[in-house]
């Protein structure tokens, strides 16, 4: 009979964001009965492995996994916004993305998916890379239909994040010579595009940094919201494009065109020193007048991911689907629908493109438009 492999317990407490004195208090156990649970001192009897499995929403073969889960280290990831995150966060964020590799690969055992196309520009200015990444990508000056689209053609696996990871804006990381970002679908559609365009320029930017475990500090981040903001609003594109007047009315013709949200593009004119001091201070006071820092007016629809589509309206035709994917990878079916688009809320406690993706073995060739 197999045994139950400890850290498996340690992992799924840490993605459902249960302390060890929580968990404990809800199995009816001592403390020091669930520290020996995790570190392998002793084992819970069969009732009590069903009572973790239902409480951390995991099946019970989960807990009986013999290989280790991928781990993620803090100096490898790129995250928005680090200094508001707890460390239980932290550790619940780099738990789902444990998780999404397992998904990947699996995805990847099935499908021959594209490689990375990413150039490192490190040496390169936030607006001169941008500017850069866009002519070896060949987008010229024109507006980026869908970001998630992009960035999967381009090789970078996108992943979504669940509702108990809400706090996080985005990360992005490289996992065995793969570039992940995973984004929140909580946020507005623009201010996920901005994410996916930010996480962007910490892989081409911050290659060394992420890949070599330096510090990650505010410059770099200024930095990649100054690559996103050139990235999606290219500065020749801006200036060939200016309002007779700097309103609202007028301002919100150009956030459909460039797919961003209102604060944004009036920030892209103010750094560009396209509009004066006071009229951006003028406008900046209007948007916050009107709510619309915290509700984006005329929202855009929301991005979703090409790839991950593809992928299970072909499992779908052979009638597979999230499930099949869930139990070959003894996991619940929620928390594969949370990493793939699929809002869920899981059991916590409070706290113009192309790419083309080809499927292995026997199953039919995949087209993204």
């Amino acid at each position: 009979m197999p045994e139950i492999n400890p850290k498996q317990i340690t992992f799924a407490r840490v993605r459902r964001r249960f302390t060890k004195a929580q968990l404990a208090k809800a199995l009816d156990v001592t403390s020091r009965s669930l520290q020996n649970y995790e570190t392998g001192a002793s084992y819970p009897d069969p009732a009590t492995l069903e009572k973790i499995a239902r409480l951390l929403n995991f099946p019970p073969q989960f807990f009986y996994i013999d290989e280790d889960m991928p781990e993620l280290r803090e100096d490898s990831v790129s995250f928005r916004k680090l200094s508001k995150m707890t460390d239980a966060l932290k550790a619940c964020t780099f738990a789902a993305g444990a998780i999404a590799f397992r998904v990947n690969h699996w995805i990847e055992e099935r499908f021959s998916l594209p490689s990375a196309q990413l150039p490192d520009l490190s040496d390169l200015g936030p607006e001169e890379a941008a500017a850069t990444l866009r002519r070896v990508w060949g987008l010229g000056n024109a507006p980026i239909p869908n970001m998630i689209h992009l960035l999967e053609a381009k090789g970078i696996r996108v992943f979504s994040l669940a509702e108990e990871t809400r706090e996080v804006d985005a990360f992005c990381t490289w996992y065995e010579g793969k570039p992940f970002v995973f984004l929140n679908t909580i946020k507005s559609a623009e201010r996920s595009r901005f994410d996916a365009a930010h996480e962007l320029g910490h892989l081409v930017r911050d290659v060394y940094t992420m890949q070599h475990g330096k510090a990650h500090g505010p410059e770099m981040e200024r930095q990649a919201d100054a690559f996103a903001s050139a990235f999606l609003m290219p500065r020749e594109s801006v200036a060939a494009n200016q309002p007779p007047t700097y309103t609202i009315k007028h301002l919100m013709k150009l956030k459909h065109y460039f797919g961003v949200s209102l604060a944004a593009m009036a920030y892209r004119f103010n750094s560009l020193d396209l509009i004066s001091e006071w009229n951006y201070r003028s406008l900046c006071i209007d948007i916050a007048k009107r709510g619309y820092r915290t509700n984006e007016p005329e929202p855009m629809e929301r991005e979703t991911s090409q790839l991950l589509t593809k992928v299970l309206d072909v499992l779908h035709s052979r009638k597979q689907g999230r499930r099949e994917i869930a139990e070959s990878l003894s996991l619940s079916v929620d928390e594969v629908n949370a990493l793939t688009f699929q809002l869920t809320k899981l059991s916590v406690v409070s706290g113009g493109l192309t790419g083309g993706y080809i499927i292995k073995k026997d199953l039919a060739k995949l087209r993204l438009v």
